[in-house]
């Protein structure tokens, strides 16, 4: 098994490297969830908020960490969609199913995300995120949803690729 050097940590991310292969880890949570919403009328539900790292605003599901929020390390990923999909969004789901999972970047970090099915959702208020956060949601409807996509410039807003696997799901 080659060693593990840790370069750098910070307060959520240590900076890696195996065999001269550097990449991050989070610290700070079990795992990251997102969720494929939809309502009855076939509006798919989307997140949008300003990235740092991208220096844009981004277009993303509705997710967020599992396990990161003190006395609750060991959240089950199921449970913490449900609570970012309301937390983040406002809405709420009759049902839940899991989807699937994999690496978000298998290059950059050992990161991995489990998509869940939510549906048919129904809103209970109005979302936004935690205290931390400044989420615009929107209700996009799946019949014009490529159009939608058209309508944002990439030199102010982009779209996670995450979204175009959701719609697999969601259509």
């Amino acid at each position: 098994m080659p060693q593990q050097k840790i370069l750098a940590a910070g307060n959520h991310l240590r900076l890696v490297s195996v065999d001269g292969w550097e990449y991050t880890e989070r610290t700070n949570c079990r795992g990251v969830v997102a969720v494929v919403a939809v309502t009855e009328d076939r509006q798919l539900i989307l997140t949008e908020q300003y990235r740092p790292p991208v220096q844009r605003r981004v277009i993303d599901l509705p997710a967020g960490l599992a396990g990161d929020i003190a006395g609750e390390e060991l959240e089950p990923l199921e449970r913490a969609a449900k609570r970012e999909l309301r937390e983040e969004t406002g809405y709420e789901a009759e049902g839940f199913e899991f989807l699937f999972r994999g690496p978000t970047s298998a290059g950059l970090t050992n990161e991995v995300i489990s998509f869940f099915r939510a549906g048919p959702v129904r809103q209970v208020d109005a979302g936004g995120g935690d205290e931390s956060e400044d989420i615009v949601v929107h209700t996009v409807p799946l019949a014009t949803i490529d159009e939608w996509f058209t309508s944002f410039s990439p030199a102010t807003t982009l779209v996670d690729p995450k979204v175009y696997a959701a719609l697999h799901f969601a259509r």
